[in-house]
């Protein structure tokens, strides 16, 4: 079977490819496909991430052993699409560069049969221009109050409520 993949940037511009490759290729094939396909030389370390419905952030399938044997880690080498990616669990998040962090949603759209005399993987579809810089993440204070308050944390910048002598030395 062939699996038929959208490949979006996470940024403001619509940047994303299409492509289509076989369900038992490798995820380091599948990571070398989004590179050549973004214009990236793939030189740099990247990881999947197998997400759920919501876009978090689940087990990270890597391009290296870097755990340095603390734990066993999955990699792209060993691990076959069909094993991570499928109807019933159809999203990953894939990271390039992890100093730039270029940041990219990966959806099975469909599985399709296997067509006689196309070349696998193909890139059917190209959307968009890669910016020369990986889109800022931004973390704002004010997101990070809301989202503490709304999980019962404190407030840090309510001091009253800190339980300590602001003026103690």
């Amino acid at each position: 079977m062939i699996y038929r993949f959208r490949i979006i940037l996470d940024t403001e511009e619509d940047v994303f490819r299409d492509i289509e490759i076989e369900q038992d290729a490798t995820l380091e094939q599948f990571h070398n496909v989004i590179n050549q396909s973004f214009g990236f030389d793939g030189m740099e370390m990247a990881s999947f991430y197998i997400s759920d419905e919501q876009w978090n952030q689940g087990e990270e399938i890597s391009l290296f052993d870097m755990s340095e044997g603390n734990q066993p880690v999955r990699l792209m080498n060993e691990t076959s699409l069909i094993d991570v990616a499928h109807e019933a669990s159809p999203r990953l998040i894939y990271i390039y560069d992890f100093l730039s962090m270029w940041t990219f949603l990966v959806e099975l759209a469909e599985i399709a049969e296997y067509e006689n005399g196309r070349e696998y993987p193909n890139v059917m579809y190209v959307h968009g221009q890669i910016p020369e810089n990986a889109p800022d993440k931004e973390f704002k204070a004010d997101d990070l109050n809301d989202a503490n308050e709304e999980d019962g944390f404190l407030d840090l910048d309510d001091y009253d409520e800190l339980g300590f002598d602001e003026n103690w030395n």
